[in-house]
């Protein structure tokens, strides 16, 4: 690994279903003298993160704390009052404490505004911290084997750029800069709205297929080949034991929860009709999810569990072995 990139202290806030395995990659390909300093509201993932690895990742108090360890600092948190929160908070955020000089990512996915917002406050008042929006796609399986596509608000130009790519290609597979401040937030949204969308859509033509009598894993193996051919199918599939690491399989219960995916797709009509994008899918798939979140059946799982909230038949493994 190149020595030119040194990162002798870093900083991670927020060590939910994705930040957690994003630091792990960090601490194990860091060089071993780096010292990571984490915070997140519930102490016993930090504590875990702490003992998994003694003397390299430490425990900070607030992400005031953790800003003042550390030259660059990393945050993965849910919303956009959470990034507010983290950064503009006047007591415990990081920018109560001097950041001159910092590098700050936030990789959050939240509204523009609120990013530009945050951006604009650490411009005026610490003009030589560096601030950029750095969402990630991929779920929390991507995140764990460390294949996530991180979308960077900036430049190919940017003066930071070769330390952005370094640094963020330890914890994912590809490194697009997508033009200039948030600009990584709207292709990810942009990427969020049509990922959910795909999801609805393969439910349902999952759905009619085997209601028409057709095994899925046929199914998927037609869509593969032709022209619906698409990620979700072929890594995230919806109907369970079809494709084995998705979380359909394991019962929804690891990857990209269904409150999330609203709240992204939510964020993505907004900005449709913020740039007056006509959006005929926009409003059907967010009440589908919307209604999702909603049910017991539901919340708190994957965002592929659209395919349970449709109807869709999880037990035909059982039934076509009935048959046979």
């Amino acid at each position: 690994m190149s020595n030119r990139f040194e990162y002798k202290t870093l900083g991670f806030i927020g060590l939910g279903a994705m930040g957690k395995p994003m630091l792990v990659h960090l601490a194990d390909k860091l060089p071993p003298e780096s010292r990571i300093y984490v915070f997140d509201v519930v102490e016993a993932v930090v504590d875990e993160m702490c003992s998994k690895y003694p003397h390299r990742v430490l425990k900070a108090s607030s992400a005031k704390e953790v800003a003042q360890q550390v030259e660059t600092v990393i945050t993965m948190v849910p919303e956009g009052s959470h990034v507010r929160s983290v950064y503009l908070d006047p007591q415990t955020g990081v920018c109560s404490t001097d950041i001159s000089n910092k590098l700050l990512i936030d990789c959050s996915t939240i509204d523009t505004a609120t990013s530009l917002a945050v951006k604009d406050h650490i411009s005026q008042n610490f003009p030589t911290a560096s601030f950029y929006d750095s969402p990630v796609s991929g779920g929390v399986v991507g995140a764990i084997k460390g294949t996530i596509a991180i979308f960077l608000g900036c430049a190919e130009s940017d003066p930071n750029m070769e330390r952005l790519r370094h640094l963020m290609g330890l914890m994912g597979k590809e490194v697009i800069a997508c033009g200039g401040p948030s600009l990584g937030l709207a292709a990810k949204l942009s990427n969020n709205y049509l990922s959910g969308i795909i999801a609805i859509a393969c439910s349902e033509a999952f759905d009619m297929g085997m209601r028409s009598g057709l095994d899925p894993r046929v199914l998927a193996n037609v869509y593969a080949a032709g022209t619906a051919q698409n990620t979700i199918c072929d890594r995230f599939c919806p109907v369970p034991n079809v494709y084995p690491d998705a979380p359909s399989t394991g019962g929804y219960k690891q990857g990209f929860k269904v409150q999330l995916m609203r709240k992204d797709f939510s964020l993505a009509v907004d900005m449709a009709r913020r740039v007056e994008s006509k959006n005929v899918l926009g409003q059907v798939g967010l009440d589908t999810y919307d209604g999702a979140s909603k049910d017991p059946r539901c919340r708190d799982l994957d965002s592929r569990v659209v395919y349970r909230y449709l109807g869709g038949d999880e037990d035909w493994q059982a039934k076509l072995n009935g048959a046979q």
